[in-house]
């Protein structure tokens, strides 16, 4: 991440010419013949040109300041049959009794006949509204006749009162884009910080100042006005194991600063934490929601004894707040009921939630603390500046016997120490009543951890009689149990399981420790599989690798811009103890191998025996690192795809003359 710290009106460099949109309709013959982008060949569609512009305008009737953006896209469809660069989708934001609105919306298709080109409009009837969040609504439209080779061309304007980060300019897309051009017009009294982030540079970065570029009544102010143009920019393409996407796609931010009144006065919006402590400690939805011990005091008789220690009583704490407030689905670091109403209603967002977990274990006389964070898909925060809206979550710290816990009520599944994944994203803020905050790492020790174990006997017939057992640990467990939660019962889980098992049949099962979050979650199955149509006379081949197999790369692009991160380190072991029915020698087997990479981050290792007629396999596939580098990538792609391929290979058996 790049930032910049820009004083308006201070500073610019002046340039001979202006940033200017591009002609709409007017389409240059060299975007009629492009067949595909020849930087990323694969690509269905690229974005022949773009610009955007924000900048302030008065409404003289509302008596209001508004961010006025506008955004123009041209791009190019190579393959009909992916739709998703024809559905547009338009994020308008809300913030209390604000909103922005749609304005000047147009679009058209244009395809090419013949040599002739024609136009299909988009009637704005066919748009529609939807509700994404209760901080966010959709206007979504499809654009009409889709052929290969069609050039698809809209703009738009958006009215915000949204001003504090002024419009975000996104250079990079899931497809590529050839040009894409932002300008940002801001008078000389509003200050932004400027963060750049991304792994791509600007082709050209251009500042100039507009004399009374701006007029507020009775006042002319100067503008600066900064453009950002940045060429043959990658797609960015989302692979599994990352956080939020918008921490690694080439985008410009803006953060205000300091606003100077007309009296001469300035407020400054970028804070140092001790101003942000006192704020948070002070607002009725967060600090004075920590501070309300008193609405426990009668319960913690009921929940906690006295003749027990701390680390019990906290244990106590945190199950009682999980079973008496049930999580609405949103987040925030603010309360929204607060934690009486909460309470009396058994429902809640997360500051709810974990605030009053806080508030419960302060009135038992435990050292418990709240913590801010920004969620795995909402981003990692920016630390130089306390930037609140870059939080969205709260949990609580519990330091007791010389141990800290992060705790997160919101969950019933979760046990006492564990947070969701989606909490695990780099810091969070501590936020202690008496002292002044500080950083700490969101992290787990707890690993995901599952073990497989696979015992029978080999007929005749080349039916595998035996018992499949699958032990999960930690995060393995959490999961599992979300995931029969889902069903109506346990029944139809197991049911579930049947109709999944190709080439093995479940005869009998069940699974113990689904109530109990702080154990292991155990599934015992009794099943048959067949491995072959009978034992020939000779050689008999079949994969050992039943159950767990990898069958795909997780990693499949030629460069990963972006992190590899796991989130917690994690362990799959594999066990195999076959009978075979009568005297076989081993002819080959998949090689014995222990793949460890870099610094340990990682292990695989697999031996196959065969002793006293008894084929056995062990098998780990370990992680004890959780984030990978860009540069470790290929290691990591290349790790996976030894794996795949190892696991291809059969086991050949020889029967002994």
């Amino acid at each position: 991440m790049t930032r910049f710290f820009l004083s308006i009106c201070l500073l610019f460099q002046f340039f001979s010419g202006t940033a200017e949109d591009f002609s709409f309709g007017l389409i240059s013959d060299t975007e009629r013949a492009v067949k595909s982008y020849q930087l990323d060949s694969i690509s269905n569609a690229v974005v022949l040109n773009e610009y955007g512009t924000a900048m302030f305008v008065f409404d003289d009737q509302r008596g209001e300041l508004n961010i006025a953006f506008t955004h123009h896209v041209r791009l190019k469809i190579f393959n009909k049959d992916d739709p998703s660069q024809a559905n547009i989708q338009i994020p308008l934001r809300i913030s209390d009794d604000k909103a922005e609105y749609l304005e000047d919306l147009k679009a058209v298709t244009y395809n090419f006949r013949d040599g002739r080109k024609t136009e299909t409009w988009l009637n704005t009837k066919n748009t529609y509204q939807e509700e994404l969040s209760k901080y966010v609504k959709l206007t979504k439209f499809s654009m009409p006749d889709i052929q290969d080779g069609s050039i698809i061309e809209y703009s738009y304007r958006i009215m915000s009162p949204l001003i504090y980060n002024f419009r975000t300019w996104r250079f990079q897309a899931d497809i590529p884009k050839i040009r894409s051009e932002f300008e940002a017009i801001i008078p000389a009294t509003y200050t932004y910080n400027v963060i750049m982030r991304g792994p791509y540079k600007l082709k050209e970065q251009k500042s100039s100042i507009l004399r009374e570029g701006f007029r507020l009544p009775g006042w002319p102010i100067d503008c600066s006005r900064m453009v950002y143009i940045m060429e043959n920019i990658p797609a960015f393409i989302e692979e599994d194991y990352m956080t939020a996407a918008s921490n690694f796609k080439s985008a410009i931010y803006f953060e205000l600063a300091t606003v100077y009144l007309r009296n001469g006065s300035k407020h400054h919006y970028t804070k140092e934490w001790k101003n942000v402590d006192r704020e948070l400690l002070t607002d009725r939805s967060l600090g004075a929601q920590i501070k309300q011990e008193a609405i426990f005091e009668k319960l913690l008789a009921n929940i906690i004894s006295a003749d027990i220690n701390d680390l019990a009583k906290a244990k106590a704490i945190y199950t009682y707040i999980k079973n008496q407030i049930k999580w609405n689905a949103y987040y925030g670091v603010f309360s929204e009921l607060g934690i009486k109403r909460a309470l009396e209603r058994h429902e809640g967002n997360i500051a709810d939630i974990n605030l009053a977990l806080v508030a419960a274990l302060s009135a038992a006389g435990l050292d418990a603390n709240a913590v801010i964070l920004s969620t795995r898909e909402h981003g990692i925060v920016n630390k130089l500046n306390p930037v609140i809206s870059e939080f969205n979550y709260v949990i609580s710290q519990l330091n007791v016997d010389g141990e800290s816990y992060l705790l997160d009520a919101s969950d019933p599944f979760l046990p006492f120490g564990m947070l969701p994944l989606r909490c695990l994203n780099d810091q969070g803020r501590v936020l202690p009543l008496d002292k002044p905050s500080y950083w700490i790492d969101i992290k787990s020790n707890m690993k995901r951890h599952t073990n497989y174990v696979l015992t029978g006997e080999l007929s005749d017939d080349g039916i595998l009689r035996g018992k499949i057992k699958v032990a999960s640990f930690n995060y393995a467990a959490y999961l599992k149990r979300k995931e029969i939660a889902s069903y109506p019962n346990i029944d139809q889980f197991i049911e579930k399981k049947k109709e999944e098992s190709v080439g093995m049949e479940i005869v009998e099962a069940n699974v113990a420790g689904i109530d109990s979050t702080d154990v292991g979650l155990i599934e015992n199955y009794q099943v048959t599989i067949k491995l072959f149509d009978s034992l020939p006379s000779e050689n008999a081949y079949f994969n050992p690798f039943i159950l767990n197999k990898i069958s795909k790369n997780p990693f499949t692009l030629s460069e990963r811009t972006y992190p590899v991160d796991f989130g917690n380190s994690s362990e799959e072991s594999y066990e195999l103890d076959i009978a075979l029915p009568t005297v076989y020698d081993l002819v080959s087997k998949p090689a014995d191998v222990n793949i460890v990479l870099a610094e340990r981050g990682g292990q695989f290792f697999n031996r196959i025996k065969l002793e006293n007629n008894r084929l056995r396999c062990e098998q780990v596939l370990r992680f004890n690192k959780m984030i990978f580098a860009p540069d470790e990538y290929l290691s990591l792609k290349e790790f996976f795809s030894r794996i795949i391929q190892l696991e291809k290979t059969d086991i050949v058996l020889k029967k002994r003359i």
